[in-house]
């Protein structure tokens, strides 16, 4: 019987207290593997005085610099109040600033100062150090990338 064509009252019945098990769940190694690949970036990030997802940030802008601010958001699938002062504290570090479109007085765009474009530089080494640290083939990656995607989509 497949779970997804039933009621809820059939759905209901068929739940068993094992499927409430951990080691049952799709959502905790996927949660504990995101969490072990954040720590395992770390210390590569610390030497550029970065947090994980302010690196993210500035991997959007090494290739899309300019971009507004919206955009960012959805590109990282991250909202206002968690992008403003994670904004802030990269233009504090002095790697971003925000500037009012030219074209729409109400966006703001997103530029890399010169700090900003220099530390892609000192940046270049972080995606063979985790590759490394990650001991995955690549076909491996891949297809873990590829279904990651999947169920972001799926689930958006």
């Amino acid at each position: 019987m497949n779970p997804c064509k039933v009621t809820s009252e059939q759905a209901t019945s068929a739940i068993k207290d094992e499927d409430l098990l951990l080691d049952k769940q799709v959502c905790f190694p996927l949660y504990s593997a995101a969490n072990a690949i954040v720590r395992a970036y770390r210390p590569l990030l610390t030497e550029l005085d970065l947090t994980y997802v302010q690196y993210l940030v500035m991997m959007v802008l090494w290739q899309s610099n300019g971009i507004n601010v919206k955009t960012l958001g959805e590109k990282l699938h991250l909202d206002s109040g968690t992008l403003t002062p994670l904004l802030k504290r990269l233009e504090a570090k002095k790697l971003v600033e925000r500037r009012i479109s030219q074209v729409d007085e109400r966006v703001k765009e997103l530029f890399l100062t010169n700090e900003g474009v220099a530390l892609k530089q000192r940046a270049l080494s972080i995606p063979n150090a985790m590759f490394c640290k990650m001991n995955l083939e690549v076909e491996e990656l891949t297809m873990l990338k590829e279904l990651c995607e999947k169920v972001i989509k799926t689930l958006k």
